[in-house]
């Protein structure tokens, strides 16, 4: 079993999401990678991923590519991580918390 304590009051907002989803991830045994975690968090906290702004936005944090994160959601929304609302990609409201 693998614990992992979090700091006090030195988390922002992202890092705090980023924690609570790889726990979601292990406890659901979903396997996602650390930059598909990055990309949950950042949704749940930019509340969707559909526009270009938001996932230029999300690939200067990150550094990666607009491609990679199609690839990303098209997995996403496979896992039902992510699910399509009203032609917005949204994190999935059973496991989103407003960070």
């Amino acid at each position: 079993m693998v614990i992992q304590k979090l700091r006090r009051g030195s988390l922002d907002s992202y890092e705090l999401a980023e924690t609570y989803y790889q726990v979601i991830s292990s406890i659901n045994n979903l396997s996602l990678t650390k930059r598909e975690i990055q990309l949950v968090a950042f949704t749940a906290i930019r509340e969707n991923i559909s526009y270009a702004h938001t996932k230029e936005e999300f690939c200067k944090k990150y550094n990666t590519s607009v491609q990679t994160i199609n690839n990303m959601v098209s997995k996403l929304t496979k896992l039902h991580v992510f699910i399509r609302e009203k032609r917005r990609v949204v994190v999935n409201p059973i496991i989103c918390l407003k960070f």
